[in-house]
């Protein structure tokens, strides 16, 4: 990594308008520093447990599938000359990405300071902080 800003960076995406910003600057900085770029969209498999029992659970899963796609042709879109590489992941967020950080030797994520609406959006906003609290590696939040 020497002479760079850093070596390899992961951007976050929860599928919402408010994160395009974040893949934008994820992207920008992926391109600029010339580095390995990672995109990942994390199912929170505790909304499950949560669930009402309103929707089926194979419905909102196949939701959060719909919505991590979506997320990641807005990232390939913005980054077609780059080799980002994508990955669902199913668990609590914050410790999926701090976990997938670590795993692949991120020195920075890329989140945002806020994502989705209503409930969700505290939801998120707590993601970002449990993030910054647990990472290793420096953390760039998007507002």
């Amino acid at each position: 990594m020497a002479g760079k800003l850093f070596g390899k960076v992961l951007i976050t995406t929860d599928g919402s308008e408010n994160n395009i910003r974040v893949i934008e600057e994820g992207v920008r900085l992926v391109r600029e520093c010339g580095v390995a770029g990672y995109a990942v969209y994390v199912v929170d498999t505790t909304t499950f447990s949560s669930s009402s029992g309103e929707i089926p659970l194979g419905d909102t899963y196949s939701i959060f599938m719909d919505e991590a796609e979506k997320a990641f042709e807005r990232v390939k879109s913005l980054g077609k000359d780059l080799n980002i590489e994508t990955s669902i992941l199913e668990g609590k967020p914050a410790q999926e990405i701090v976990n997938f950080a670590a795993e692949k030797e991120v020195d920075l994520i890329v989140i945002g300071s806020k994502g989705k609406t209503g409930i969700e959006r505290l939801l998120l906003g707590s993601v970002a902080e449990g993030v910054v609290r647990s990472s290793s590696c420096k953390v760039l939040v998007v507002k």
